[in-house]
């Protein structure tokens, strides 16, 4: 396995048996506080999962900065459905990628593999707004580009 909360590039998931278009993703290990009541995870940690690694990945896109200046990312919807369960101790890789973009967001897709299996899949719409959170700003140029560059995300103005 990998190094956990390591970014992975996509050379390394190809080796993990994960598929194209996924290009950014993370490795970890199921927490016993991840577990529910049945013992396997707990759909409240997959979430988790996908914030962590959506933080990670817009540093690493150098798409967000977190000066006071700049506008705001802010998550308008969120999904997950589940497709395996996951275990204690399990090791498990959480991808994610642009699938598109509009003129002021972005949709996300998010996927958890595990023992060789696609077990989890979500999908997020990210907003960029001013600092109120109460006007839509446009995704700059360079934003759009490097989400056509680095995950082939579609153009849907």
């Amino acid at each position: 396995m990998t190094e956990f909360l390591t970014p992975l590039s996509a050379d390394t998931l190809r080796a993990a048996g994960i598929p194209a278009p996924w290009a950014f993703g993370q490795a970890d290990r199921v927490r016993f506080y991840e577990l529910d009541a049945l013992n396997h995870v707990n759909n409240t940690a997959y979430l988790r999962w996908f914030e962590t690694l959506r933080i990670r990945y817009m540093a690493a896109y150098d798409l967000s900065h977190y000066r006071p200046e700049d506008p705001i990312f802010v998550l308008r919807t969120l999904t997950c459905e589940y497709h395996a369960p996951t275990f204690l101790n399990d090791d498990y890789i959480v991808t994610a990628r642009c699938e598109s973009f509009r003129t002021n967001s972005f949709r996300k897709e998010y996927a958890v593999w595990c023992r060789g299996r696609l077990c989890t899949t979500g999908s997020a719409v990210v907003v960029m707004t001013d600092q109120t959170g109460e006007r839509k700003v446009p995704l700059t140029d360079a934003q759009r580009q490097v989400l056509l560059d680095r995950d082939g995300a579609r153009d849907d103005r």
